[in-house]
């Protein structure tokens, strides 16, 4: 879902966002809400800008990203638009599934029980 922001100057281009659909969200925050409640996750922050769309998850409201879920529609054709980013920037799943990339951050909840 691309969204067209009016531009603040008359007669100039209007620019265009790259954003999450109601959708993605959906299973976005799905996965945020059980990792809340699991107490791995406490914040959260979204950025659209030109060609990404960006969805960070915090530990802690202070710090630096755990997680970054990006959305980049000119790589639809190749790699997948949706990507998951680890702390230290490393892609640690990407596809054309947000579902099935997002499976990757599910795994923390699975633990062997004592």
């Amino acid at each position: 879902m691309t969204i067209q922001s009016p531009s603040p100057f008359p007669g100039s281009a209007v620019a265009e966002q790259v954003a999450f659909d109601r959708h993605e969200l959906g299973v976005i925050l799905t996965l945020y809400g059980r990792m809340v409640a699991a107490g791995e996750w406490r914040d959260y922050g979204m950025s659209f800008l030109r060609d990404v769309a960006v969805f960070c998850v915090f530990r802690r409201a202070a710090e630096h990203p755990l997680y970054r879920i990006e959305k980049r529609p000119a790589l639809r054709n190749r790699q997948g638009s949706y990507a998951v980013i680890g702390m230290d920037g490393q892609v640690l799943k990407r596809g054309h599934d947000l579902a099935a990339v997002l499976r990757i951050l599910e795994r923390k909840l699975i633990r062997p029980i004592d």
